[in-house]
Formats: C-alpha cells, structure tokens, sequence
C-alpha cells in the first residue's frame, strides 16, 4: 500500500497538549514484536484489522464492508462474517473520486469513493460484499456507482421515526437482510447465533462508554483525541477488548493534572471523524480545548444503547436499538437534542462546537436546532466549523476556536 492508502492519518499520536504527563496507556517501550499499552495496540490499528481479515479470509469467512452505524454488525457476525468500516478519511483520495463524483459533495463520501476508484483500501479490494444504507442522497447515488463492479446490498432507512409504519418497514428490512446474508453464504443465521453475536457487541459497547466515561471527571486522565483512537475498523476483536480493559485500569489510576490553567471543556457534536480526518479535533485541543464527549457516529452515538439479548425476538431487539440512533437524516430528529442534552448533564461542556462536512446538508440544517439548545437551554457558547478534508483552513479554524475559548475563560474570570 501507498500512503494514500487507509493506513494513513495520524493515529496513535495523540495530542497531549492539555496533560500534566503523558497518558499511562502510551508510556513505557514495547518489547519487541509486541504491543504493551493500549496507545500501542490501537496506533497500529489498521495494521491490526488488515491481519485480522487476511487471516479470515484465508479461512473462508465473508469480508462486508459497511458504511453507516445503521448496518448491524450482530447481524453479519451472527453469519460468520467480518463487518470492517469503509468510511474514507484521506484527502489525497478525493481527486481521484472527483473524476466521477460532483466536486461540490460531502468530503467522507468522495474519500470513500476514492479508494474505489484507485483500488487502493485493501479492505475495500477483499470485501465480498458491501452494505449501502440509504442516508443522505449522496451515498445513495455513490452507491449506485459502486454496485456496476461490486457487490451491494441496499438496506433501507426508514424516515420517520414517530411513525409506527417506520419501524415496522425497518423491522422487514432487516429481516430481509438476515435471509439475504443465509443465502448468500449458504449458512442458517440462528437466533442463538444472533444473540450470541449481540453479546459480543454489548461488550464492545460496555467497554467503550466505560472509557468515555472517564472524560466526566474534571480533570480527565486522557484526550478526546486519545480516545478517539481506541476503536477499530472491525468489531468484536478480543484483542481490542483486552486492551479496552487495560486502558481503563491504567487511566482510573492517573493522578489528577494540577495545571494552573484548565482546558476548555467542549461537547463536539456533528458529522462523524473518520479515520485519517481527525484534524479539526486536533486543532481543537491543539488550542486548548479538551473534547470530553463527541456525541457524533464516531463517538457515544452508537453506543449509548445495548441491544436487549433477552428479548423474545432478537431481530426486533436489534431492530429497536438501531432505530434509535439519532442522525440528522432522520425527521424530526428530536432525538439527537436529547441526547446532547443528556450528555451535556454528564459531561459538564464549557462549550458546544458542530463539526459539518461540506455539502452535508442534513447536519447543516439541523445546526440551527443545535445553536439554539446550547444557547437558550443549556447556557453555553456554540461554534459552527464547516470545512472539509483539506487542511487549507486549519490556521483560521484554529483563531475562531482560540477566540470562543478566550470569551469563555474571560467570562469564568469575572
């Protein structure tokens, strides 16, 4: 691979800008062929998933590129198969997606495009199937591009939530998902399976918001961008949760930073960060602000909610926890305000800043909502960047983020 490939970007280099001392979870020298602290494990990340699914593929497992938190991974590993997020965050990609996409589209979609067009994401080259979930008319018609030389399975949204009718329909569709995925791979997709595979993601996410949940405290023991970077590309990876339980050891036992100067506490909200398009996070912190919650699909979004292994159908259990994740394609997408405000009460923010992708039209719309929440209900400052994956503007976003983190210090000053 070349470096505008997927392993590109800057994981595992964390911005430590606010830290009285390096994390815990990346001190110290790994051994030799091994990684020893979390920041190590998830630095390599992609390294570690391309393993992984090479490995799997030797052993005839499906490879399923998915695009959106809306696919349930519970699904695909029930079947045996390997769900790897697609999501493009290079921008040395986007020319080549330009060739073929309108240069006025979202920065995540041509990227993701990009690969296709170059070849060059070799999840994306081993992939036997891709999941298209109809969000925005963008991806819709993107995928349609890919459908001519790959194979794409179309899973419908519904639009909107408070209609029974919805959920019905989304119930249907991922039921027809299950059959499709059985017949493809001429296997049977029990619900034993099904719950089984529902566990492992309840783990995933257990893991995770327990990490998440360190960032309440008021003098977190990490970065927003640090924890950012523990995910991967693949789901259910045990060594993935082995060292989510190590983060989480090392990090509850960090003394607190005694700086004399706080960071600014800021709730990022908006368009998801893929992997390699974490710049503006960075001048975020870079400037003196600490992302203690990111309530996009890169961050507590989609794992807020387990699915209930319990429950009678575990179709309809995975169909209700899916359902409710509050993006911005959705109408009216109520949802999301409340989740802010929830994480708000637990996060305790200084201040909201949207992140919009260029040309994302629902986000975009919907940041006049979110202004409004963070300035009359909540009572703190917000900030709207809209950019996308060059960084061109990283100087001046930088200068609007200094200047709303000065009213801000100005203002607990008096």
């Amino acid at each position: 691979m070349t470096d505008r490939s997927c392993c590109s970007g800057s994981a595992g280099k964390p911005v430590e800008k606010n830290a009285c001392q390096p994390s815990p979870c990346c001190s110290g020298a790994p051994p030799s062929g091994a990684a020893a602290t979390p920041c190590e494990h998830f630095g390599r990340m992609i390294a570690n998933c391309l393993e992984y699914a090479q490995a799997a593929k030797a052993e005839g497992k499906p490879i399923v590129g998915i695009m959106c938190e809306y696919t349930p991974r519970e699904l695909i590993l029930a079947g045996g198969g390997v769900p790897v997020c697609l999501c493009g965050g290079s921008a040395e990609t986007i020319p080549a997606a330009e060739t073929q996409l309108p240069a006025n589209l979202c920065p995540l979609i041509k990227s993701t495009f990009g690969y296709h067009v170059e070849g060059s994401n070799p999840f994306l080259e081993m992939a036997d199937l891709i999941v298209a979930e109809t969000t925005c008319d963008g991806k819709k018609k993107m995928y349609e591009l890919l459908a001519e030389t790959r194979p794409v399975y179309v899973l419908e949204l519904p639009q909107k939530v408070n209609d029974p009718d919805a959920f019905e329909h989304w119930r249907a569709e991922l039921r027809k998902f299950r059959a499709f995925l059985e017949e493809q791979w001429g296997v049977e997709i029990t619900d034993d399976c099904i719950r089984k595979a529902t566990g492992v993601m309840n783990r995933e996410r257990s893991l995770r918001r327990r990490l998440a949940s360190l960032m309440a405290a008021a003098s977190p023991p990490l970065t927003g961008r640090q924890l950012l970077g523990f995910k991967s590309s693949i789901s259910g990876l045990p060594a993935d949760f082995e060292q989510y339980e190590k983060a989480y050891e090392l990090l509850s036992r960090k003394e607190p930073c005694r700086e004399k100067a706080s960071p600014v506490r800021v709730l990022l909200t908006g368009v998801p960060i893929a992997h390699g398009a974490e710049r503006v996070l960075d001048v975020v912190e870079g400037s003196g602000g600490l992302v203690v919650a990111m309530e996009n699909c890169t961050g507590l979004k989609p794992i807020l909610d387990d699915v209930d292994v319990d429950g009678a159908d575990p179709i309809d259990a995975i169909a209700d926890k899916y359902f409710h994740l509050p993006c911005s394609v959705m109408t009216l997408n109520d949802r999301r305000l409340e989740s802010i405000r929830q994480l708000a009460a637990t996060y305790r923010p200084d201040c909201v800043i949207e992140l919009v992708w260029q040309a994302c039209l629902t986000y975009d719309v919907e940041s006049r909502r979110v202004k409004r929440l963070a300035e009359e209900e909540l009572g703190v400052p917000y900030l709207r960047i809209e950019t996308d994956y060059s960084p061109a503007d990283s100087a001046r976003i930088g200068v609007r983020v200094e200047g709303l983190f000065e009213t801000i210090r100005a203002g607990a000053a008096r």
